[in-house]
């Protein structure tokens, strides 16, 4: 499954509420967080986009852990995407909870970037 193939964490960047784990994965970035994504944590996550910001990159950020999410984190996925996007790569979510993944749905993210249900599917797809 793709959750043991992440044994190799490159880096980790937290807060005492939240953290960000970076591990390259078959040629994609995988992008584990933990925690309240809101202003004072969305720019570690912000950091770690701007890491993987080289031509044709492939991120996907695994949300299982996020239990919220405000404007300023869904600011640093529209930034992400758009990066990403314009170097002809791409950005996925993967796994978000049902209250994270309803505030997506709300604000339109599901129109721009790819959510899927698990880490699995997003490396897959």
């Amino acid at each position: 499954m793709a959750e043991e193939r992440m044994a190799g964490s490159e880096r980790a960047q937290q807060t005492e509420e939240f953290s960000v784990v970076s591990t390259p994965l078959d040629g994609v970035t995988v992008l584990t967080l933990a925690g309240e994504m809101d202003m004072d944590t969305s720019a570690l996550v912000h950091q770690a986009l701007e890491a993987v910001e080289a031509p044709g990159a492939r991120v996907v950020i695994d949300l299982r852990r996020v239990s919220f999410i405000d404007s300023s984190g869904i600011n640093v996925f529209i930034a992400g995407h758009r990066a990403l996007a314009e170097g002809g790569g791409r950005l996925r979510l993967a796994g978000p909870a049902e209250s994270v993944s309803r505030t997506l749905e709300i604000v339109g993210i599901d129109t721009l970037i790819d959510i899927f249900p698990t880490l699995g599917e997003a490396l897959d797809g």
